[in-house]
């Protein structure tokens, strides 16, 4: 096989394989059959398309390719049951109907993510089932968003994919009467997915640009549904992050903190349309938390470097922030901004504090803010000793690398 063609395959399924998966699902109706058949799909492509050459529409191919093979493997079945011979007569139907348009392909993610957000779910298996099928995540990194255990996690989507057959869960948008009570779910899994790709929890990468789109799309889809305040404000604050992306990152890849970026590579069309969703949502007087976010984001985005930023009206969102929705990491958020309103030593004492209370032990980034506080303060041990425990639970290497860095530098 030419390197060049299984390079592709490759990218092609970092691309396209969760498109693929959530059309296969909707067309075969079985989330571990449409998992096998996504396989066989690409195992496939691996051989003929080094003989026959790269489909036009690889995505599209894809798909056909893998409701052929779950066709096949229903059909062997079916000699011995023969009521799965009705299933295959369905599929047929169903995709000679369908035809598998790039518009309804499309539209698969987002039915995907309503049906794992279904309220017959629970909670944390809805976002947990979300991450892993619609975007590809492994259960170990959606464990690490988590806090909690990869065989805990893998439990959770193993449930709720149960919960799915089970209960005979459509595979749909719901109806517009149905789509508040499904919001809050959907929004936060799209926010996990953008947080995943704005900042990867692990890896050779400090983002993962194909996660953060993918979630910005989601949010406009959404946002045409159903153009509700919150889902301006989450649209607007994954935009206003976004708009950071080519600024955060040095030539090797390592992040560069946010008072020593070049703000002109910022993306002022994504800050002024994130500012003006910010406005919009604000102006209804029934947003939450997101906006929120989305309002602090925008004080970052228009202040032309760290010293003019208002840093006064920050602390008092996120005084807001922690009265709506209390988190320690909204609280070290806060403490962060006190630090660069009132002076390191004011935001220490409240980071020593979150740290005594245990909740942010094993949060690197808690250690990250202790130890850049010290260093600032000129308190060299204690600096040292933080960055070491923030690199002993980092598991991403160019954020490690950065933690590294510091170390050395205190040396």
């Amino acid at each position: 096989m030419p390197a060049s063609v299984e390079r592709e395959v490759e990218r092609i399924y970092r691309a396209e394989s969760r498109r693929v998966l959530a059309t296969l699902i909707r067309l075969l109706g079985d989330f571990g059959l449409a998992e096998e058949a996504l396989q066989d799909a690409f195992t496939a492509a691996l051989s003929q398309w080094s003989e026959n050459g790269i489909p036009d529409n690889p995505r599209a191919w894809l798909v056909s390719a893998g409701r052929f093979k779950a066709i096949d493997k229903i059909r062997r079945r079916a000699r011995f049951d023969a009521s799965l011979e009705e299933i295959v007569h369905q599929i047929e139907t169903d995709a000679a109907e369908d035809v598998i348009s790039r518009e309804g392909m499309e539209d698969d993610r987002l039915r995907l993510i309503f049906t794992c957000c279904h309220p017959a779910i629970a909670p944390d298996a809805q976002v947990a089932l979300t991450l892993r099928e619609v975007c590809g995540l492994t259960t170990e990194e959606i464990a690490s968003a988590f806090l909690t255990t990869p065989s805990t996690l893998a439990q959770r989507i193993v449930r709720a994919k149960g919960k799915i057959r089970d209960a005979r869960i459509p595979y749909r948008v719901p109806p517009r009467e149905e789509l508040p009570e499904r919001l809050d779910s959907v929004l936060r899994v799209i926010y996990l997915v953008f947080n995943e790709g704005y900042a990867a929890s692990s890896g050779d990468s400090l983002t993962r640009h194909d996660l953060s789109g993918e979630a910005i799309r989601i949010a406009r889809l959404v946002q045409e549904l159903l153009p509700e305040p919150e889902v301006m404000g989450l649209l607007a604050l994954m935009l206003l992050h976004e708009s950071r992306r080519t600024a955060r990152a040095d030539p090797a890849g390592d992040p560069i903190p946010l008072e020593e970026q070049d703000r002109s590579l910022w993306n002022r069309g994504m800050i002024e349309e994130g500012s003006a969703l910010v406005e919009q949502a604000l102006r209804s007087r029934r947003f939450g938390p997101y906006t929120l976010q989305a309002a602090i984001s925008a004080l970052h985005a228009e202040a032309p470097d760290m010293a003019c930023t208002d840093w006064e009206q920050i602390v008092g969102l996120y005084d807001v922030l922690a009265r709506l929705e209390p988190s320690p990491v909204i609280d070290l958020n806060r403490a962060v901004a006190i630090a660069m309103r009132d002076g390191p030593a004011a935001g220490l004492k409240l980071v020593d504090d979150l740290l005594a209370d245990g909740n942010l032990n094993n949060y690197h980034l808690a250690h990250a803010a202790r130890g850049d506080l010290h260093r600032r303060l000129g308190n060299k041990a204690e600096a040292r000793k933080s960055f070491q425990r923030a690199l002993d639970l980092s598991r991403q290497e160019p954020e490690r690398r950065f933690l590294a860095r510091r170390l050395k530098e205190l040396a």
